[in-house]
């Protein structure tokens, strides 16, 4: 009888280190699983800031063409992929399209045009052509002879933040020629346009 007794505390003792080896393991899986949550749950978080501002407001955007002051480069209601990397790296080129606010940031109002004037240098239009520092520009962009070279008429000086904008239909586009629009301040840029994704059958990168 007495050994009995002696094995029946023997077998409940087991079952209890069995109990607590089992609760002990659903411990430890919940905190890893608690962990894996929390995990998982900062790094969608993360995802969601980078996509919502972070892509949006430093690396790339989306932008519609409204107007006809582009073509036959780019049409209206083209959409288009404008990358914000170039302009703050000074990265701009001649000859880059650029979206840029003319009445500044605080306005959401923005146009589409061609760099064709780089800080520092001296522009002018004679004759229906482009004087970069005192020689002819060399480019086929316009789709027409310059009409109005507007204040251009006299040599520009270009400041050192500043670039010299035109739209390639260059007899309809309101740009740099006019005081309205001036030369374009580095911080009023918005990105440099590279990539049109609609319509389908102008798909590919811009020119």
């Amino acid at each position: 009888m007495d050994f009995r007794q002696e094995d029946d505390k023997d077998f409940v003792t087991e079952i209890n280190e069995d109990n607590a080896d089992v609760v002990s393991e659903l411990n430890n899986v919940a905190k890893t699983s608690a962990k894996s949550f929390l995990f998982d749950l900062l790094f969608y978080a993360i995802l969601i800031f980078v996509s919502i501002y972070i892509i949006p407001n430093f690396i790339l955007q989306r932008t519609i063409v409204d107007g006809e002051s582009m073509e036959n480069t780019l049409s209206d209601n083209d959409h288009l992929y404008v990358e914000k990397v170039s302009y703050r790296l000074n990265m701009l080129d001649r000859f880059d399209i650029i979206v840029f606010y003319p009445f500044g940031r605080d306005n959401e109002e923005y146009y589409v045009k061609r760099i064709i004037g780089l800080p520092g240098e001296t522009i002018q239009i004679k004759d229906g052509l482009i004087y970069i520092d005192g020689k002819i520009l060399e480019e086929n962009y316009g789709k027409e002879p310059i009409l109005d070279p507007g204040r251009a008429a006299n040599p520009i000086v270009i400041g050192d933040d500043e670039y010299f904008v035109m739209g390639d239909n260059r007899n309809i586009s309101k740009d740099s020629r006019y005081a309205v629009v001036g030369n374009v301040a580095k911080k009023n840029i918005g990105g440099k346009a590279f990539f049109r994704i609609s319509p389908l059958k102008e798909f590919g990168p811009i020119d």
